[in-house]
């Protein structure tokens, strides 16, 4: 059975669905007054094999994930720009989309915008303030009152005392506790007129924890099985996810919010933090212009989800040199193939994923079945091309991916070329300069097999 680390308990458990067969699950999605960087990449492409797990375990999956189209940065930058809100976002959804088809990233089965759920966000307020847990402040934002929520710092792990000491939080004019953060922002005169909408409490819009409960509530229910996001999430938006939708529900017969948290661990670049303050920071636009696509989602789910992720060029060439080892082994091999979960490689690697999506061991199946294909098992073939499937991988001509040019890389036209001038050279038995072409390519990164019918090539 499925296992999966389950953040609010801080253990291993095993996977039961509210519903049997119908599995519920909520991500955190992007922010889009900018390109997604490797971190957002992560995020996708990790949710994206937990989504094609479930399915293949069975479950019939609904899969949210949201887009925050309202917030400071998005006003702001529009103003930078001199466009609408509008376009800012729709530019970087767009843009947003791109990134995840070239990652093999599956889209979700509902892309809320959080725009178009301002008014279940205001209902959700309303009943905050009902049950005692939403008040106004001096400055006329709505506020939650975090100490009278008896659960706040369990998902965090952390006291009142010690989240008050550790995390630096702006002061609102009027707020009862430092901790408590806004439902609900009074409207600025100078912001534009598409973020102001009215409310109960005046002009304004909503604060961004509100926009993911509201957004989960409304297309999940009030009580789902799966909420998961970047391990920067755990606090405070997710634990303020908690107070809020918990909140709003103590009067129904059940108030527990969602079954299992999972969080994905952070990107790193040479071991420190991605960060834009160390200018090590990367899009993934930047990325693919020199790897790719598939390298880089190989790269992302090689690592287990929870661990952190070293990016560097030295991580990401290895990733290449690997993915090629595989698609080595799948030369030859064409078609559809299906899994045959009774054979022993599948078994191994349904182990390795139903123990908390474990993907380094389900990876080391892979290379044990390029291997074993290798020594000369060719039926092998199908099996490894199937269960590179399931992970995203592996679905491409062999061919195709072993001839593929990178951009620093000799185009298809330049290597057949000289793969020609060579082969005009052996038949003259100039074998000097066929020597040297072969060096040439070598020194270029082109690996030359010759066989009884002809010399073929890949990349390295």
């Amino acid at each position: 059975m499925l296992k999966l680390y389950n953040t609010l308990a801080r253990e291993k458990q095993t996977f039961v669905s509210i519903q049997p067969g119908h599995a519920k699950m909520y991500v955190c999605g992007m922010t889009v007054y900018d390109y997604c960087h490797l971190g957002h990449a992560r995020v996708m492409v990790v949710f994206d094999l937990v989504a094609r797990w479930l399915r293949a375990s069975g479950y019939q999956l609904t899969y949210v994930r949201n887009i925050t189209d309202i917030d400071d940065k998005i006003i702001r930058r529009a103003q930078e720009n001199n466009e609408t809100i509008h376009q800012l976002t729709d530019r970087f959804i767009a843009a947003m989309h791109e990134d995840a088809t070239a990652l093999g990233v599956l889209p979700p089965d509902a892309e809320p915008r959080a725009t178009d759920y301002v008014a279940q966000m205001k209902d959700m307020i309303v009943t905050l303030e009902k049950h005692g847990y939403a008040y106004v402040a001096a400055n006329r934002d709505v506020c939650y009152s975090v100490r009278k929520f008896n659960g706040y710092g369990k998902l965090s792990g952390k006291s009142l005392e010690d989240l008050r000491a550790g995390e630096r939080v702006d002061v609102t004019a009027g707020k009862q506790d430092p901790l408590d953060f806004v439902l609900w922002k009074q409207a600025k005169e100078e912001e534009p007129v598409e973020a102001k909408w009215e409310s109960p409490w005046g002009t304004g819009r909503p604060g961004w924890h509100i926009e993911c409960s509201a957004m989960a509530s409304e297309l999940l229910g009030a009580h789902f099985d799966i909420h998961g996001g970047g391990q920067d999430l755990q606090f405070p938006h997710h634990e303020n996810e908690i107070a809020q939708s918990e909140g709003a529900c103590e009067d129904q017969s059940h108030s527990h919010f969602v079954n299992y948290w999972m969080h994905n661990g952070f990107v790193r670049v040479d071991d420190a933090k991605m960060s834009k303050s160390l200018g090590n920071f990367f899009t993934i636009r930047e990325v693919l212009k020199k790897y790719d696509a598939e390298v880089v989602r190989f790269f992302i789910l090689r690592a287990h989800y929870r661990s952190p992720l070293n990016y560097s060029d030295v991580h990401l060439d290895d990733a290449r040199q690997s993915l090629t080892r595989l698609y080595t082994a799948l030369k030859g091999q064409s078609g559809a193939a299906s899994v045959d979960w009774n054979e022993a490689h599948a078994q191994r690697f349904k182990a390795a994923l139903d123990d908390d999506f474990g993907t380094p061991e389900a990876m080391a199946v892979l290379f044990d079945l390029a291997a074993a294909i290798n020594r000369g098992e060719a039926a092998l073939a199908g099996q490894l091309r199937a269960l590179g499937g399931v992970m995203g991988l592996l679905q491409r001509d062999a061919q195709v991916f072993l001839q593929a040019t990178p951009a620093d890389g000799l185009s298809h036209e330049m290597i057949e070329e000289k793969v020609g001038a060579r082969t005009t050279a052996k038949k003259a038995k100039n074998f000097a300069e066929a020597d040297r072409l072969r060096e040439e390519l070598k020194a270029a990164g082109i690996v030359l097999e010759d066989s009884p019918q002809g010399t073929t090539w890949r990349r390295a």
